[in-house]
């Protein structure tokens, strides 16, 4: 497909929004072969720059900023915000207004293709026994999974409206490995991201679609179907780490509601009552 040139040397210019964080700089790793500039924007400097990277120092609640930091820009991978369970107006102000802010800015320089990092936790309080897609009504388990929804419809608006093409990705646990028995269902390798991430960058059909950023977990909760439709082929699955995230991880408390739901901690706070009433509907 066509690929517009950016301002180095006439790859492509790829534009990585907290680009600094754990899953920013993860991606930074598996995406530095791919023959592009990548422009990584987050609140403080991104350090250990290679040469096909520059760094923007800015936050996506700053408008003018974020336009700036868009010229020459092809895409954006949005992974900035509120990422914790904080209160409602910290929430707002991350997922809410910086998701509208991101996809606003790249509305107005003319970027093809917005790849939305969104969570788990806006299904999180599915019980486990449950196999959920995509199409399922959201379930947030948290203030947090609640505004990470919020920012797939925005993405959906965007696409219908403005003719942007989105891929969200609701995000399971991505890192080097499952640390508990709730994250062998849900756990994503980086290269496993990395590929759904690409689906997002180059896709020719893609227009919006929302994937689950798993790999391809035996133990796991979510039928991935939207995204094998795009192509996505897993290399990798969390069991091969079972026997020893068993044997050492601590046991889960059947009388807290998140062990029985898929969004754990999302789940637990602030629950008030029985654990039955997440099987009601």
């Amino acid at each position: 497909m066509q690929r517009d040139a950016g301002p180095g040397g006439g790859r492509m210019t790829v534009l990585i929004t907290g680009a600094a964080g754990i899953v920013g700089t993860g991606l930074r790793r598996e995406l530095a072969g791919d023959g592009q500039r990548l422009r990584l924007l987050d609140r403080q400097p991104v350090q250990d720059l290679a040469a096909h990277e520059d760094s923007v120092v800015a936050d996506i609640g700053d408008g003018p900023a974020l336009r700036s930091a868009m010229q020459g820009v092809r895409a954006v991978i949005h992974l900035a915000g509120c990422t914790t369970d904080a209160g409602i107006d910290e929430q707002i102000a991350g997922n809410v207004r910086g998701a509208w802010n991101v996809f606003e800015a790249a509305r107005e320089a003319g970027v093809q293709r917005v790849v939305y990092a969104s969570s788990h936790h806006a299904v999180g309080y599915y019980p486990r026994q449950r196999r959920i897609g995509t199409e399922v009504l959201l379930r947030p388990d948290s203030r947090y999974g609640l505004t990470k929804g919020f920012g797939e419809q925005v993405g959906a608006l965007f696409a219908d409206k403005w003719d942007l093409r989105v891929l969200c990705i609701r995000i399971g646990f991505v890192n080097d490995q499952p640390v508990d028995q709730r994250r062998l269902s849900i756990w994503c390798s980086w290269r496993d991201l990395a590929q759904l991430v690409r689906i997002g960058l180059d896709h020719p059909q893609l227009r919006y679609a929302v994937v689950y950023g798993v790999s391809n977990n035996t133990r796991g909760f979510f039928d991935n179907q939207a995204a094998f439709a795009l192509g996505y082929r897993p290399q990798d699955d969390a069991e091969r780490f079972a026997g020893q995230v068993l044997a050492t991880a601590p046991p889960e408390d059947p009388a807290l509601v998140g062990t029985h739901t898929m969004g754990g901690w999302g789940a637990n706070n602030e629950h008030v009552g029985g654990i039955e009433r997440i099987h009601e509907w």
